[in-house]
This record gives structure tokens, sequence and C-alpha cells, in this order.
């Protein structure tokens, strides 16, 4: 429950009481200062509480942006101020500093360090009128404007992909609104989400062509449920930590769920094996988001942060149709879900695994090369924060606590170090036969030339390459060593294996995203870190037949699987992170 203390003067004919009931606020009317102190002293340490002035005129939507954001501490409009449990005692000094008036509330809290949340309001109104012919023209404001309409347009992500903006958003905001109407929460939606897609990968695994037009039909319903979460979220405020996870995640988990799913199917259709390009398929898209996810935490806070290849990439977003033409080329989560729901209806799973490998390969090859030029000709600083961040990114395990340490330079060499033992381990899976030690000593090279890459603060312009680089190297070694095996059930034990690690490098992102840092170490040592892991399938490579080996994998993926899945859901489902909902660059 949320109290909202109305001060001043009740003003006849005027809805601020509905609205505030409206919106969840339990309201309490406070004519007078004393009046209004009692009241916030006999609210709930535990609660949000709003204090709003009796004159206020505004739209609803206002309110709603001004008052029931749970993502920030504390936050203002003209006329109202408010405060979650978090910023209760800051709110409290204010008061005995500057008294009860809203607007004085908020200057205080702001003078006091406190950050108050300030909402762009647009065509919206929010007013405090000194006068009646003031308060005539607000109130001819606001119903001069269309505050739903308002509230519609804006529950849509401001930067989306061309197919998410054009075919889905115009009809899947109205989804939002439906579902918020009867009481749906985001969450309910995700969850809805993630069960179209898991139901169409089952259509997908029949091997039907019924199946797969189904397959299509459902996971293209399934990214209209994808869209509509976070709309409803956006058109409701309904923001949460665990909400930001379950978007997030089970975004992953469906696509990759698919990608098993018509694995399945191209062998129950025709006997064809495609798990290889499956696997291949979510490594070469893991490591896409990885690359993304480097490149976001090396220069998220870092200073003198210009590029002559950003102020070009500004200008080109000024020419109006280029923007979508280099939104669409890096294939993002609605393009490509279009394109694997319409390949999958129409032509084979081989067929849809070529596109789309072929697509995510130009499109990394598009973004990775981009990102590239802007670190090499930007001039920046990149703090400890990024360092650190790109250290837990990069996963390093019980090994580099064992081996050499501090034997690299500056510059470029944390990428060169990283690539050159990267290129060893995959160069020996590729050439030599399954079976051998030769797969092992260059796995043991991987260890030592992976610990100095990361020995030093990755500060560098290109250190965010490193964790891609060790993304690359394990899964890609996993991939050879399952089809070099060339027994049944090894690439899908494979595929298994690095979906379970996979998760844990998306959840290490999502914990440094909702600032609460990286998993803690006990767990990144019980799966031992991307260097151990892949010495130990090396090794197993080494030591079992291929028949073992692929148990061998299927044990490991379940063992990873476990101990990351219980450690992730205690941690999101308890978390004090605060609330968010992801806006950036679609996926």
């Amino acid at each position: 429950m949320s109290t909202a203390i109305v001060t001043g003067q009740p003003v006849p004919g005027s809805p601020l009481e509905g609205d505030l009931r409206a919106l969840g606020f339990d309201v309490r009317l406070a004519p007078d200062v004393a009046d209004a102190e009692a009241a916030l002293a006999t609210v709930p340490g535990d609660q949000r509480v709003a204090v709003v002035d009796a004159g206020f005129v505004g739209h609803v939507h206002a309110l709603r942006l001004g008052l029931t954001d749970p993502r920030f501490h504390a936050s203002a409009i003209p006329g109202a101020v408010t405060a979650l449990p978090s910023a209760r005692q800051a709110l409290s000094r204010a008061v005995e500093e500057s008294g009860i008036a809203p607007d004085a509330l908020a200057k205080s809290l702001e003078a006091a360090g406190t950050d108050v949340h300030r909402p762009e309001l647009g065509e919206l109104v929010a007013a405090v009128p000194t006068d009646p012919q003031a308060r005539n023209e607000a109130r001819q404001a606001v119903a001069a404007v269309d505050d739903e309409a308002i509230r519609l347009r804006t529950a849509v992500k401001a930067r989306d992909g061309f197919f998410t903006t054009y075919c889905i958003s115009p009809y899947s905001r109205y989804i939002a609104r439906w579902c918020a109407r009867r009481g749906l929460t985001p969450n309910q939606v995700t969850t809805a989400s993630l069960l179209t897609a898991l139901i169409a990968a089952g259509c997908a695994a029949t091997g039907t062509r019924l199946g797969f037009v189904a397959a299509g039909l459902l996971l293209l319903f399934s990214f209209v449920l994808d869209c509509t979460d976070g709309q409803l979220a956006r058109y409701s405020l309904q923001y949460s930590t665990l909400g930001a996870w379950l978007d997030a995640t089970f975004d992953r988990a469906k696509e990759y769920a698919y990608y098993a799913g018509l694995a399945l199917g191209a062998a129950h259709a025709n006997g064809d094996d495609v798990w290889a390009l499956a696997l291949g398929a979510m490594v070469l898209q893991t490591c896409r988001h990885v690359v993304d996810f480097s490149f976001n935490e090396a220069n998220h806070d870092a200073t003198a942060n210009t590029s002559p290849t950003a102020a070009l990439s500004d200008k080109l977003d000024s020419v109006g149709w280029t923007v979508w033409v280099r939104r669409m080329i890096v294939l993002p989560i609605g393009e490509r879900w279009a394109l694997i729901a319409i390949l999958t209806a129409l032509t084979t799973p081989r067929i849809t695994f070529y596109v789309l490998l072929v697509g995510c390969a130009l499109a990394a090859l598009y973004t990775t090369a981009g990102r590239v030029l802007r670190s090499l000709t930007r001039k920046a600083q990149r703090t400890p924060r990024a360092a650190q961040a790109l250290a837990d990114l990069a996963d390093s395990g019980p090994l580099t606590d064992v081996t050499i340490r501090k034997l690299r330079g500056g510059g470029f060499a944390a990428p060169l170090v990283a690539l050159f033992g990267a290129a060893i381990l995959v160069i020996n899976a590729t050439v030599e036969g399954f079976g051998s030690w030769g797969v092992v000593a260059g796995a043991c090279a991987y260890v030592l030339l992976s610990d100095v890459a990361v020995s030093g603060p990755l500060t560098g312009a290109l250190d965010w390459l490193v964790p891609p680089i060790f993304r690359a190297a394990e899964y890609g070694t996993i991939l050879l060593l399952a089809a070099k095996a060339d027994v049944n059930g090894a690439l899908p034990a494979a595929f298994g294996l690095v979906a379970a690690v996979a998760y844990h490098h998306y959840d290490t992102v999502y914990r440094i995203r909702g600032g609460t840092g990286a998993p803690p170490h006990w767990l990144v040592r019980a799966i031992g870190g991307h260097e151990g892991r892949t010495l130990v399938v090396t090794v197993l490579a080494a030591l079992l037949t291929p028949t073992n080996f692929t148990v061998a994998l299927t044990v490991l993926a379940v063992f990873v699987a476990l101990v990351v899945l219980a450690e992730s859901i205690r941690f999101w489902v308890s978390a004090g992170a605060p609330a968010v909902h992801d806006e950036g660059e679609p996926a």
C-alpha cells in the first residue's frame, strides 16, 4: 500500500483525490502544515509516501509517471513528490528543513544529495495554478491532450528494430493495455511468451510440414508476447528486478530451445543431422551478445568518450532511412525471429540454419568491425569499474590463481594474447583427431595465455574483446570435439553443455547491468571458469571413448545447469537490485 498526503485546502470540483486512489494510493487530507507533518509521521516506514499539493491540476498519467515508478528512490513533478522506503529518512529530514510543500521538498532532497527523478512529461500537464484564471487555463490544457494516447505511444520502446516497430508494436501496445485492464502482470506475459515458444519448439520437433508451419506461427506469436510484456511494464509502470531478468533470460531460452526443436525435427523428418548447425548458431549468437555486452560495459562510464566514427554514425542517423537499414543489418531479435519463422514454415531446418548462420556472421562482422574502429579512434579513459566488469565477464576460474601472473604489457596486449591462446586451442582441436593429447596440450597453452591476458587491468582500447574471445574458444572447442566424436548424442550433449554455460554468462551480464556485481566467486570456482571447463573437456576427450565422452558431457551439462540455475534463481528472487527494464539495443 502507498499513501498520498494531500496538503492545503481542497479545491472544489478537483478530481485529484479520485485520481490518486485510482493509482492505488491511500489518500489522507492535510489542510494545514501540522496535519501534513502528523500524517507523514504515521505512515509506516516500509511504504511509499507521496506529498501532493491540493491545488494540483494535471493528467492522471503525469501523476502516474511522477509518483508510481518503482525504479527511482525519489521522484517529483510540479506539485508532487514521492519517496520509496529507501528515501524516507531523507524525506523526513527535508520536511524538517523546508516544510511540507512538495516543490520545496523536492529541491531540499536534491540539495541534500538525494537523486530525485523528474520524468519527461512532454505534452502532459502538471501544474499548481495560483489563481482561478490560471486554474481554468490549466484545466483546458488537460482537456486538450489525450493522456491515454500518450501513454500508449510511450509504452513502445523508443529504440527498436524495423520489424518490431512497424509489424508488431502497432497492435501489441493494445494487447498490453488489454492485459493491464485485466490485472495481468508483465511477468505473466513473459511466462506465456516462453511457454508459447516452447510449444513452437515442440511443433518443430515433430518434423512434419504442418508442424513446421505451426512452429513458425507460434514463434511469431511468442515474439508478439515478448514485445507486449515490456510494453505492459512501461504502460503500467510495473518494473521489477525479477521481471527484467525473466525478460532477458527467457529470450535466450526461447531462441535456443527452438534451435533444439529444429534439430530434432530434421532428424525426425528425414534423418538429417543438423545438431552441429544448431550448436554453431547458438555459439555465434551468444558470442555476438558478448561482444555487445563487453563493448557497452567497457564504455559505460568512460570519460573523454569521443570518436570520429561515432560522429559519422550520428550524421548517418540524421539522414533517416539509414537508421532502419543499419538496425536491420545487425539482425536484431525481431528480424531474426521473423526470418527463422518464415524459413521454418517454407523450407527445411538445414536451410534455416544455413541462412541464420550466414546472416548472423555478417551482422557480427559489421558490429564488431564498427566497434573496433570506434575503440581505435575514440579518446576514452576507462574506469576501474569498467575494468572490473570486463574481468567478471572474462569468467576466469581457479586455474588463474595458480598459473602465471602479471606478465603482459599494456596497449593491445590483452586481446592479442587471448586471441593467440584461443587460436592454438581451436586449431589443435580442428586438426587433431578425437582422443589426441595434442588437443590437451593446446588447452594447457590456452590456460596459461588466457591467464596472462587478464593478469592486469582490462583498460586498453580493445580489451573488451577478451571476453568474447574466451567465449568463442570455449564453445568452439566443445563443438569441435563433439563433432569429432561422431557418435549419436555427442552433439546434443554438447548443445546442452554450451547452453548451461551460456546461461551462466548471460546471468553474469544481467547482474552487472542491475548494479549488483558479478556472481559470487565460489560459483565461478565451482564450475571451473572458462579455462578450467575447457581443459576438463579436452582431457575427457583424450581419456574416454566417444560414447563415454558423450555421457561425460551430459553429466557435466547437468552439473553446471543445476549449480548455476540454483544460485541464479536464489539471487534474483531475493535480489535487492533496483527495479529495471531493458531499454537498450534490441538483442
